[in-house]
């Protein structure tokens, strides 16, 4: 199942929804739903607030994979970004001495059964398999 998004925050209900229908349409343990949306949520957020030499939609696509979910964004007209070489964010430094960003990508880094990025000419690629854990 695929379906494209504008550039919007407005657009984080219609993704839920799409995952809801998903996830019903393949009859998948509504259990894996919250980290899903969760991930998508973080991952889409960042692209629309960084990725802002482009207006082009966001192509969201979702597969059933043995481990729960596989799920890909894609992002077109932007630079390279790969989440698996952001910074390190440490959790356990005292909340005055943390700089602001990273911990959603952070986050979906630890929760995730795997993570690959895909980029070429100008297309932003960030897949993800879910619910296995």
């Amino acid at each position: 199942m695929q379906r494209k998004f504008s550039r919007s925050f407005d657009e984080i209900k219609e993704i839920v929804f799409f995952t809801e229908q998903f996830f019903k349409k393949h009859d998948i343990d509504t259990s894996k739903r919250y980290l899903v949306d969760l991930c998508v949520e973080e991952i889409f957020v960042n692209m629309v607030t960084y990725d802002t030499e482009t207006d082009a939609d966001i192509l969201i696509e979702m597969l059933p994979h043995e481990n729960g979910v596989e799920v890909s964004l894609t992002d077109y007209g932007v630079e390279r970004f790969d989440p698996r070489e952001a910074g390190s964010v440490d959790i356990n430094a005292p909340l005055e001495q943390r700089t602001p960003g990273g911990l959603g990508l952070y986050l979906v880094l630890k929760m995730v059964d795997e993570i690959h990025y895909e980029y070429k000419n100008r297309t932003s690629k960030i897949s993800f398999v879910a619910g296995g854990k």
